[in-house]
């Protein structure tokens, strides 16, 4: 299994509507037929002193291996959303894993 793991740092300035749109958005990554398993959230109320919940998104993504994760980099949707989407962020950190 391939896990993709996206967390977005969204501008502090950005309006409600601003946001609505990112999240309409970044829901339509779901369509890309490679992807397995598909979530968006935000920080969990969990508090403790190794969790980082200054993210504003977290997108989790699972492939069945490399060659679904790669397909998804080039989908017109992945490629669409980050078009209209990128000036919304600050930051965004990526961490891709695969199960040993």
């Amino acid at each position: 299994m391939f896990v993709h793991v996206v967390n977005f740092w969204l501008k502090n300035s950005l309006s409600k509507d601003e946001v609505a749109f990112f999240e309409k958005e970044v829901s339509l990554l779901s369509r890309i037929k490679t992807i397995v398993h598909f979530n968006v959230g935000v920080p969990a109320s969990t508090d403790r002193p190794v969790i980082d919940r200054s993210y504003s998104y977290c997108l989790l993504t699972t492939f069945n291996d490399e060659a679904g994760h790669d397909f998804y980099q080039v989908a017109p949707e992945h490629l669409e959303f980050i078009k209209n989407c990128a000036h919304l962020w600050e930051k965004v950190i990526i961490y891709d894993s695969e199960t040993i």
